[in-house]
């Protein structure tokens, strides 16, 4: 049974500590030569929507792309060991990781908000780099809405991997953004309250599993197949 798992990293797989908004900070402060009057917004957007939206909250013409995914990218590297140091793997992340890169014919990657450079300092800060097929993964350079970045990855997953188009994809995320994503390109959802959002709110939000965090290795895997075999 073929399988791809599309994990987001933010208070799912990660607990960065404050240190995302304060990468989206120097980002907009090496652009226009001045802080932002308040944080970015986050919560499931991609960077390129958070990034618009904090110059459209300024009052300031968006920089070209280009120039921002390089402010953020640089950012996001000046903050590696200052994320190592405050932040951590949340529980169950690497078991769950470990358990699901060995299965058979199952592809295990990313779907973030995050440019792709930046998810990889975040993985790498906790070691999480080598458990997961990153370069299949979709990032918050690929699309402007989150729901867009499914097309990508199983794309991905396609040429690189020779993964066939009717092959199950399910995203394992944190925010009512991830259950819509899922909810809206076809795909399963396996919602863990581990951030902001309360197990309520994310089956509001459509979400038919909902886990409180990813500590249950076992139970994990059972849902797992469970899409597989649909």
């Amino acid at each position: 049974m073929q399988l791809i798992i599309l994990w987001d990293i933010d208070h799912t797989l990660i607990d960065n500590a404050g240190v995302s908004k304060e990468i989206y900070a120097a980002a907009f402060s090496a652009l226009a030569g001045r802080p932002p009057a308040g944080p970015a917004r986050t919560e499931g957007r991609t960077d390129r929507l958070i990034m618009r939206e904090m110059f459209l909250r300024e009052g300031l013409p968006e920089p070209d792309w280009a120039a921002v995914e390089a402010a953020l990218a640089l950012a996001g590297q000046e903050r590696l060991e200052e994320l190592r140091r405050r932040g951590t793997a949340l529980p169950g992340v690497r078991d769950a990781l470990k358990a699901v890169s060995v299965q058979d014919g199952w592809v295990s990657s990313i779907l973030t908000g995050n440019i792709a450079a930046n998810a990889r300092v975040k993985l790498s800060a906790f070691d999480l780099d080598p458990l997961l097929d990153l370069s299949v993964g979709a990032y918050g350079a690929d699309a402007l809405q989150r729901p867009g970045l499914v097309a990508v990855a199983r794309e991905r997953a396609r040429l690189l991997r020779g993964v066939r188009s009717d092959v199950p994809v399910v995203l394992v995320g944190d925010t009512p953004r991830d259950v819509e994503s899922a909810l809206t390109t076809g795909s399963g959802i396996v919602a863990v309250a581990s951030g902001i959002h309360s197990a309520e709110e994310l089956a509001a939000a459509g979400a038919s599993v909902v886990l409180p965090d990813l500590s249950d290795t076992a139970d994990l895997l059972r849902i797992l197949e469970s899409f597989a075999a649909h």
